[in-house]
């Protein structure tokens, strides 16, 4: 099968303490965190984010397909994976896909990359949430990943290679949404542990007759699913050693659905060796299994990758309050600011400004040298005309020139923090900056564009580009 040649994760900035549910609430508490998406972070806006992860490392190659899976997306009866296009720079010969519903629906997105005969980005995200205080607000969480496949059987920059698979499928009921609900209902707990165990011990069984391998090999095993009872019951009973098992992160991040064994998946590759042999089972209305072995390219691909899991995790803002939490997934109403609310975006100007506000691209005088953003014809240095190439700055590191904060403009998450930045090689530009504390930004604090959704008015999304504080950059 092509082989996986980069990938990319993607964990929010904020984590909500679980005690602050129970303090909040009196019930639904609980010990560690969960990742929580920023009021102007969606499923797209997050799978973006992996899938440039996984673009800055992936060199010369370039999807020609690029497929989206998630349970929660932003758009119904339009695709929202041609954000995500857009927003990455791809051509417009790319093509651009949704497969979106169960959580299952992730390992379609994996099963197409194996299989594509051309190379394919696959990028899922969730933002996982349930009703104040019952278990799936607890045990949730919002993350995104992205993996590209080569669309070559034999491509020697593949960082696993596929070396057995199985699946079982039943008709059940376990979990359920109907259109246009809040939450999903769960059927008793005792009922999918039953229905799962035995499908996975098909699927892994047969995975691991194809590989040729017995569980007491295995040097990393990933179980996800939704049903966590089934979870550990199916990992408790594997037969692998218990060093092999991998941890599953709910305890700091919560279960991010769709991109959680993905996000596992990526974990491990950020520290596995060449050789190893890694077991991903994932349970969602049946159970796939997949066997990898790692190649010696990995070793070669971490001096390329820009940030791995653990890193992101550890980077996390954990002094979110329940209260903001609420306000952010819209089950708290709060008096908005004293300022007319926003208008729709309009259609035919996104069209022809699509380059600038999805990719973010900018341009660069051919006479002077000098970047202009927004693109323009007429050169604010040298006056030349109709004399500029595009140039994509999104991936380009800048230095806040100087900020202020506003206390009454339109924002989910009041004040509004907005800076002129200066990027590295020139060109100025003034945004508004996101994940960043009032109280600590600075003058000559460094920053790197983060694709966020600005706002919503009347069902349209309105996606372009914020500033966010580099990890450890001064």
């Amino acid at each position: 099968m092509p082989g996986i040649v980069a990938y990319g994760a993607y964990v929010p900035y904020y984590r909500l303490q679980r005690s602050a549910i129970g303090a909040a609430l009196g019930s639904g508490g609980g010990k560690g965190t969960r990742a929580v998406a920023s009021f102007d972070e969606d499923a797209t806006s997050m799978g973006v984010e992996a899938g440039r992860v996984a673009m800055r490392a992936a060199g010369d190659l370039s999807p020609q397909i690029v497929v989206f899976a998630t349970t929660t997306p932003p758009y119904l009866d339009k695709t929202n994976a041609t954000a995500i296009h857009a927003a990455l720079g791809l051509p417009v010969s790319t093509a651009a896909f949704d497969i979106v519903g169960s959580p299952r629906s992730a390992v379609a997105a994996g099963r197409m990359g194996g299989t594509s005969p051309v190379p394919l980005l696959a990028v899922m995200a969730d933002m996982r949430t349930g009703l104040p205080g019952g278990a799936d607000e607890r045990d949730g969480g919002d993350a995104a990943v992205a993996f590209l496949y080569s669309g070559s059987m034999f491509d020697s920059r593949s960082l696993v290679e596929v070396v057995g698979v199985g699946s079982a499928t039943n008709e059940f009921l376990d979990r359920w949404r109907l259109p246009g609900e809040e939450a999903s209902h769960v059927w008793e707990e005792r009922f999918g542990e039953h229905a799962y165990v035995p499908l996975a011990e098909i699927a892994i069984g047969d995975a691991l007759k194809q590989a040729g391998v017995t569980p007491s090999e295995l040097d990393h095993v990933i179980v996800t699913g939704l049903h966590a009872r089934a979870v550990k019951r199916i990992a408790g009973s594997l037969g692998a050693r218990p060093e092999a098992i991998v941890d599953d992160l709910t305890g700091t991040i919560g279960n991010s659905g769709i991109a959680h064994g993905g996000l596992l998946f990526a974990d491990v590759l950020d520290r596995a060796e060449p050789g190893q042999t890694i077991l991903r089972v994932s349970v969602s209305d049946g159970a796939d299994a997949v066997v990898l072995r790692t190649t010696g390219e990995l070793v070669a691909y971490r001096d390329r990758r820009a940030t791995t899991v653990a890193e992101q995790i550890a980077a996390g803002r954990d002094d979110l309050s329940y209260q903001t939490y609420l306000t952010w997934r819209g089950f708290l109403q709060r008096e908005p600011p004293r300022r007319p609310d926003p208008e729709r975006p309009a259609a035919p100007p996104s069209l022809r400004t699509e380059p600038w506000k999805y990719g973010f691209v900018g341009s660069k005088c051919t006479a002077c040298g000098t970047r202009h953003l927004p693109p323009a014809r007429v050169c604010v240095r040298c006056g030349a005309v109709d004399q500029m190439d595009p140039e994509r700055l999104a991936d380009v590191p800048a230095t806040i020139a100087t900020y202020t904060i506003d206390r009454l403009a339109f924002s989910l998450s009041p004040p509004v923090v907005v800076g002129v930045i200066d990027f590295d090689g020139g060109g100025r530009f003034q945004c508004e900056l996101t994940d960043v504390d009032p109280a600590t930004v600075k003058i000559g604090d460094r920053v790197e564009m983060s694709f966020r959704r600005l706002f919503t008015a009347d069902g349209v999304h309105n996606y372009f580009w914020k500033a966010k504080p580099i990890a450890g950059g001064s």
